[in-house]
């Protein structure tokens, strides 16, 4: 076992253990990794009055200082990327060669907001009456708490953390039950390369709903962030208005990949294959609703097929595997009841569609559904797995309607080559995000995050940081 893995609560500076623990397993061999300390009310309380503590001190300090810090946990971070890739890819299943991925993407994030960190700055504005003067400050909001999901365990925590620690601020993290040694090994990394203690304070716990009230109704916690379902962030979002929390959420997503008749279909197929397949289509902003131009759908559904039916499954660990297992049986037996529900519709299965019982129980077959219409269930439900589903589309209104035509719009994709039509869908697509020609659209430099149900706020860029901070407006008198 590595010396990043860590089983218990990180508070102050130091591993907290509990009597009561929770089992974190392989999903890939159904083995157990380890047993964590199981966070409860009292331990989330203390370790809310630890980053108030820690405030005080943490704030005071210079811009520099603070990118500085961050600057050494980033290389921590590189310098550990095998490990850190390893120990992910066993608690979550990812391939480790993408896991590697990961935490460079994680670490870029806390790159970026090293140097955010020395660029925040006011205004010095004009007046109407001589004798005042008014300048606007940046101020840290304070004691932060975030709730960071299974899926991305890496790079989900560092692109809260970062941005809160850039702007002065500490906080108290919530990471996923069924992923948390990703988390705890970063609080270790960041202890070692001396970010103070009571800055970072991590809570895993199998109580989400208890922890997750109490992070949004304290009155000391000034700001929560949280990536997860829809449904949770609405309870969240209600508990947090209690005491007029300051939010950022980014929820749940029902993409759409467009074709048109002008796209390049093999690049299409290649920018699919990018958005959809990255952690086995478990991701937020992964395609989730194909709608392909009839007159070119027989030679799209051939060109995606044949990828799709190439890549390699198996555990995470083993040379050349592209694809893991889904995260537990429940992400399983939702994936096939989309299928199955769409093929006894009349969907057509091109390839897969099954669960691979000779590799394990949670590895899904890579999937290609052609004939899929908007009646299907898999249609309007986030699929959040290894799954194509096609339809299709004669008139541009048409695709553009059937892409919006969902409460969600955190991220979209389109392939064309017509100049005039990327700027027309571009602009009418309701959705925080769009690639076009791409499927890669996530990067430190980009505003992350969505609109409509798909949450408030934006990760990631030189917007990430304002979620952290509050303005304040100063009024010299008297100066005349």
């Amino acid at each position: 076992m590595s010396s990043l893995t860590k089983k218990d609560c990180f508070i102050e500076g130091h591993w907290v253990p509990t009597d009561n623990r929770f089992k974190v397993t392989n999903p890939a061999t159904g083995e157990l990794i380890t047993e964590v300390s199981d966070a409860d009310e009292e331990l989330t309380r203390r370790a809310i009055n630890v980053a108030e503590t820690a405030l005080k001190k943490w704030s005071k300090k210079t811009a520099k200082e603070r990118s500085d810090l961050l600057r050494k946990w980033y290389q921590a971070m590189m310098d550990n990327k095998q490990a850190l890739a390893e120990l992910m890819s066993a608690e979550q299943g990812k391939p480790v060669a993408e896991a590697a991925g990961e935490v460079e993407y994680g670490a870029s994030f806390v790159d970026w907001f090293a140097s955010e960190a020395e660029r925040i700055d006011g205004d010095i504005l004009p007046v109407a009456d001589n004798s005042k003067r008014v300048f606007v400050m940046k101020q840290p909001i304070g004691v932060c708490a975030a709730i960071t999901p299974w899926n991305f365990p890496n790079a989900m925590i560092t692109r809260k953390i970062a941005p809160a620690l850039a702007a002065g601020c500490t906080i108290v993290v919530k990471p996923p039950q069924l992923t948390p040694l990703s988390s705890l090994a970063l609080a270790q990394l960041a202890s070692e390369v001396g970010i103070p203690d009571g800055v970072i304070n991590l809570i895993p716990t199998s109580d989400a709903k208890t922890v997750g009230k109490i992070l949004a109704t304290s009155p000391q916690v000034r700001k929560l962030s949280f990536t997860g379902s829809t449904g949770v962030g609405k309870i969240l979002m209600q508990q947090c208005s209690e005491n007029v929390k300051k939010i950022s959420l980014e929820l749940g997503g029902n993409a759409p990949f467009i074709v048109f008749e002008d796209a390049d279909i093999d690049a299409a197929a290649e920018q699919l294959m990018a958005c959809k397949f990255r952690n086995g289509g478990q991701t937020c902003i992964a395609a989730n609703r194909v709608i392909v131009h009839e007159s070119v759908k027989d030679e799209f559904v051939k060109a995606i097929t044949s990828k799709v039916s190439a890549l390699k499954v198996g555990p995470g660990d083993q040379e050349g595997v592209e694809l893991g297992p889904l995260i537990d049986q429940d992400a399983v037996d939702k994936v096939q009841r989309l299928v199955v529900g769409a093929k006894s519709d009349g969907a057509t299965v091109e390839t897969g569609g099954h669960v691979l019982t000779d590799i394990g129980d949670l590895f899904y077959a890579p999937t290609v559904l052609s004939g899929v219409t908007e009646e299907m269930e898999i249609d309007s439900e986030e699929i959040f797995g290894p799954v194509v589903a096609i339809s299709t589309f004669e008139t541009e209104q048409e695709a553009i309607d059937k892409a919006n035509n969902t409460p969600f719009g955190l991220a979209s994709y389109f392939a064309a080559k017509d100049t005039a039509r990327i700027f027309r869908v571009s602009e009418a697509l309701e959705y925080g995000m769009v690639g076009v020609n791409t499927g890669g659209i996530s990067h430190a430099y980009n505003p992350f995050g969505g609109i409509k149900e798909s949450g408030v706020g934006r990760e990631g860029s030189k917007y990430g940081i304002d979620e952290y901070l509050e303005i304040k407006t100063v009024t010299l008198g008297g100066l005349g």
